[in-house]
Formats: structure tokens, sequence, C-alpha cells
């Protein structure tokens, strides 16, 4: 039995997330999506909501589990037995950024092999930065999250802003 474990802040989870983690499911026994907090990074959603969201977007995925976690990404992926470790690669970019940690990665735990998953090409330009911001100038979002994210993201935006944000 093969656990890979598909790390991110998933903030929100987008299209393009649900698509790599859809692709990474067919491909191993388990796939444990992990919702993480990064101490260098704010989030918009408060980790409880940000975990509903991809539990429901995930949910007709039955050898899917979805949990959260803090720390060093290998520390959890030893907890849990994971192998493998799942990233989705868009571009150039995201190759380059992503060799960088797997080789980290594999430094400080070399029995664990990170794969990288494309996405489909129509979410190779969607990133989670780029619908925070189409969402906060009204813009429609239909192309990139699901209704309920979208939902979210209106309700989230204008909280933000009646709180003068």
């Amino acid at each position: 039995m093969v656990r890979a474990i598909y790390p991110g802040t998933f903030d929100p989870i987008t299209r393009g997330h649900a698509d790599v983690a859809r692709r990474a499911a067919r491909i191993f026994d388990e796939l444990v999506v992990a919702v993480g907090t990064n101490p260098a990074k704010e989030p918009l959603f408060p980790l409880a909501e940000r975990l509903a969201m991809v539990r429901a977007e995930l949910a007709d995925l039955p050898s899917v589990r979805i949990e959260s976690f803090e720390g060093l990404l290998v520390a959890y992926a030893r907890s849990v037995g994971a192998r493998v470790l799942v990233r989705g690669a868009r571009n150039v970019a995201d190759f380059e950024y992503e060799l960088r940690m797997a080789m980290t990665n594999r430094a400080l735990a070399p029995e664990l092999e990170t794969v990288l998953v494309l996405p489909s090409a129509e979410y190779v330009h969607v990133n989670a930065q780029l619908i925070r911001e189409i969402a906060t100038f009204g813009g429609p979002l239909d192309a990139f999250v699901s209704p309920q994210v979208e939902a979210a993201l209106r309700r989230r935006l204008v909280g933000k802003s009646a709180g003068g944000h």
C-alpha cells in the first residue's frame, strides 16, 4: 500500500488543486490531503474553514482523507506513514521551486519521494493568490473555483471590507 501526501495551504482550494488531488488519487492507494499552516503566510481563511472547503471539494474520493498539519512536512509524512509527497507544477517557476523543495525534503528524509503531478491544461494558469485578487475586485470565479468556494470567498471578502481591511 502506497500512501501519498498532497500538502498545501489551500487558501482557498481551486479547481487546479482538486484536479491534482484527483489525478494523484488514481495513482496512489491512499492520498492524504494535508492542509498546512505556514508561519510565512497570512491566510484569508482560517484553518477550520480551509479544511471544510477541501473536504467538500473532495468528498467523492473514497481513497482520500483530509487532515491538517503544522511543522515540517517530512515529520508529518513520517508520522502518517507516507512514502510519497505529491506536488502540483504548472510552469517552469513552479518546477524550480518544487525542485528546491524536493531536494531539501530528500536531504531531511531520504525515504520520501516527491512526485510532481501536472494539472489539466485549463488549470495551468490558476493559483489561489490570483483568485483572491479577482474575487477582491468582483470578477467572475466560476472557471477557477467551485460555486461553494466562490460563495465562501465572496462572504470572506465582504467581511474584510466591512471590517476596514
